[in-house]
């Protein structure tokens, strides 16, 4: 079992937050020139080539036997494969607005479920500010006004699954990642991705006569440079920060930061787009931070109580 290092578990969630945060502009980028399946095809191909060349480069293998992919293949079942084909075809039928608030229901998700499977004990103070969080989330956008009025309910039903997949891969990774080593499950979690999300686009592209337009895109310098940082840093480098960090800490603890990304995005969005920054984005970020600070510094103290406590009872009479 790993040794916990709560320095580098928190890095490693800030590093996953960031990189998540500012990926949504380069799915911009790529969408402009790509469709949303070949853009997943092509940015797991990156993913999966860049995850080869640092396993050669470090002159280390992973094992593939059967007995190790069926362990993982569950878990990149549900993340990346169910999570972003879920996500994608969502957003088809919603605004990304309305996928910004069902997906602000990760957090939860992810405690009720690790409560249940992983009996992690979540205090009071922890779930507080988790709802804290998730209320900035949905608050920024309930203060912009939005409606759900033009979703239908298969999109709204599609994004819901899609944050339910991202809960259970955390729960998952949370186990796995106690048993098998942190770079070979990312390993294999790219390769999974890539045979998965090339199939669908190459069976898409057979269908419609599209074949021989399979790598057009990589025609365009923009979207090179958006596949680019969405293979290596948003799917590879967040799949093996998010691995490392939920072998260190809780479930629960780690799912907030995917409400940070969004307050990632925002002020992305504004430095780098020119977008406009207005009060509920202050006000719904003020929520994000002290939710996420909350919820850490209340788990970092109970995990100390249970480590003081553990010492007490092993002290002899």
């Amino acid at each position: 079992m790993n040794t916990p290092n709560t320095s580098r578990a928190y890095a490693a969630a800030l590093g996953y937050t960031v990189i998540i945060g500012f990926s949504f502009m380069f799915v911009k980028l790529a969408l402009i020139v790509s469709n949303p399946l070949d853009t997943l095809a092509h940015r797991f191909t990156i993913s999966f080539i860049a995850a080869s060349l640092a396993l050669l480069i470090a002159r280390r293998k992973v094992p593939l036997d059967l007995k190790r992919l069926l362990t993982i293949v569950p878990l990149a079942i549900f993340y990346p494969f169910l999570f972003f084909t879920l996500q994608t075809f969502g957003l088809v039928y919603t605004s990304s607005a309305e996928a910004g608030i069902i997906h602000a229901t990760v957090p939860i998700f992810t405690m009720v479920l690790a409560s249940l499977l992983l009996k992690e004990r979540s205090s009071w103070a922890q779930k507080l500010f988790t709802v804290l969080s998730v209320t900035g989330i949905i608050s920024i956008f309930v203060l912009k006004g939005i409606s759900f009025e033009t979703s239908s309910t298969l999109g709204i039903v599609l994004i819901l699954l899609s944050a339910l997949s991202n809960a259970i891969y955390s729960v998952m990774a949370r186990k796995l990642t106690q048993k098998q080593p942190v770079l070979d499950i990312t390993f294999i979690m790219s390769m999974i991705g890539f045979v998965l999300f090339n199939l669908m686009s190459v069976v898409q592209h057979a269908a419609q006569g599209t074949l021989a337009h399979y790598f057009d895109p990589f025609l365009h310098p923009s979207f090179v440079w958006a596949v680019l940082y969405l293979g290596v840093l948003s799917s590879l480098g967040t799949t093996l920060l998010s691995n490392y960090a939920l072998s260190q800490m809780e479930a629960s603890r780690m799912s907030i930061f995917n409400n940070l990304a969004t307050v990632v995005t925002i002020f992305g969005g504004v430095a780098f787009l020119n977008e406009e920054l207005a009060y509920y984005h202050v006000i719904g970020a003020a929520l994000v931070i002290i939710g996420v600070i909350g919820t850490s510094l209340a788990g970092r103290s109970k995990s100390a109580s249970r480590k003081a406590l553990g010492r007490n009872e092993s002290k002899p009479a």
